[in-house]
């Protein structure tokens, strides 16, 4: 996985639990499932199912955030690990949330992402939550994680792939961070603090634009 600074703005994605329609929903229609059990075979089928079933009985509970993040980040903690070159032939690619499941893994921007979206969905404010890169000091490589901020100068949980406890970042001395970005901005850091907010026209745009436009293509 290579260090791509990224800015986004994943606040204009709609994919909240809260609009009316629910238009989450769409990514899991009959045609839609149809098409990912060509593409992955019938257990990535019931994989992208099973997602969308997980959706229903999450929203459904309206449970306090502190158990939204647990519960989604074990569910997606129990897919499996693969770089990217293994998995999708190229050095970095950036999995959607239904590719990500119904392939059955993913690298670790693939974690993050997934568990993004799903929160979002769940209701959780785009304000409160970081994807962050970060260098693993045990695998001496870089990393990404989803973090979230109880508070706005409050210490972020971190939900990650490598760990399945939800800790503070304060207690995670395995972790570097070195940037971080939501739908407001995107942050230099040096520790899991508030960091310093940079400008924006990062070359990094494109790698998330082409996801985005991804996810659009797969609620159609």
């Amino acid at each position: 996985m290579r260090l791509t600074i990224v800015l986004v703005f994943l606040l204009s994605l709609p994919l909240r639990a809260d609009s009316p329609s629910e238009p989450w929903r769409r990514y899991f229609s009959p045609q839609r499932l149809d098409a990912l059990g060509q593409r992955f075979g019938a257990e990535g089928r019931d994989r992208a199912e099973a997602l969308g079933q997980f959706l229903d009985r999450e929203v459904a509970a309206a449970r306090p955030v502190p158990e939204q993040l647990q519960r989604v980040n074990d569910y997606f903690n129990g897919l499996t690990f693969v770089d990217d070159q293994t998995h999708w032939g190229q050095p970095d690619y950036w999995a959607t949330p239904l590719e990500f499941v119904a392939s059955g893994g993913g690298d670790c921007e693939d974690f993050a992402i997934a568990k993004y979206f799903t929160l979002r969905v769940l209701g959780v404010p785009a304000d409160k939550l970081r994807l962050t890169y970060a260098k693993a000091v045990t695998l001496n490589q870089a990393h990404m994680v989803l973090t979230y901020l109880p508070s706005p100068n409050g210490m972020p949980l971190v939900l990650d792939n490598l760990n399945p406890d939800i800790l503070p970042g304060s207690e995670r001395p395995d972790l570097v961070p070195v940037y971080s970005f939501n739908g407001e901005g995107l942050w230099r850091a040096r520790a899991f603090d508030q960091g310093v907010r940079l400008k924006s026209g990062d070359s990094g745009v494109e790698r998330w634009q082409e996801l985005v436009d991804r996810i659009t293509i797969e609620g159609e």
